[in-house]
């Protein structure tokens, strides 16, 4: 009998270092988990949320012509690449072109367009054009755009072409894994490119 009492005590004994073990390893684990979700979060605090690309190119035309183009949303349709990604995507529009409030909408099956809008949102007349942006899917946020001429000479006019976004906090964090500027000033750089094509 004493042999059976025993045998169950050091049962209980083991059964409860099992446990104890067990317990141990799981706290430790939510603490290692607990870490590594927390390093991203931390440094997604020091990450900038805020970014700015803008690209120029000197076009050989005055700048009355430049700038009468330009400031024509459906224009963009001629040089822009975001514009030319799907030539399926449906295209609606609200206004009067080339004015205050004129909306140009798009919207796509192609997940890299997705549905959207760009609004003039302002024109100072012969130097720049300000669009506001509003992307609504895959994702949705309000991005200022503008494009400015500038004369050069009598037959030579600067573009400007700019863009500018935020991401919020933590998923700021995607800037230290993708160069937006990068990646968003050779898209305006082919725009600009295509424009002087265009316009020369």
């Amino acid at each position: 009998m004493l042999i059976i009492n025993k045998s169950v005590t050091l049962f209980a004994d083991l059964k409860f270092n099992l446990k104890y073990t067990e317990m141990k390893i799981i706290k430790k684990a939510l603490i290692v988990l607990g870490i590594l979700v927390a390093i991203p979060l931390i440094i997604a605090l020091f990450v900038k949320k805020d970014y700015a690309v803008e690209r120029e190119i000197n076009i050989n035309k005055s700048n009355s012509e430049v700038f009468e183009y330009v400031k024509h949303l459906k224009n963009q349709d001629n040089f822009s690449k975001w514009a030319m990604m799907d030539p399926n995507m449906k295209k609606t529009y609200k206004g009067t072109d080339g004015t205050v409030g004129f909306v140009s909408a798009w919207e796509s099956n192609n997940k890299d367009v997705g549905k959207g809008e760009q609004e003039i949102i302002k024109i100072t007349e012969g130097e720049r054009i300000d669009f506001e942006l509003r992307f609504l899917e895959p994702f949705q946020a309000v991005e200022p755009a503008f494009m400015s001429t500038e004369s050069v000479s009598e037959n030579q006019t600067m573009v400007k072409w700019g863009f500018s976004g935020h991401m919020n906090y933590p998923m700021n964090l995607m800037f230290l894994f993708m160069d937006f500027e990068k990646m968003i000033g050779e898209d305006l750089d082919n725009g600009l490119k295509n424009l002087k094509q265009l316009l020369e």
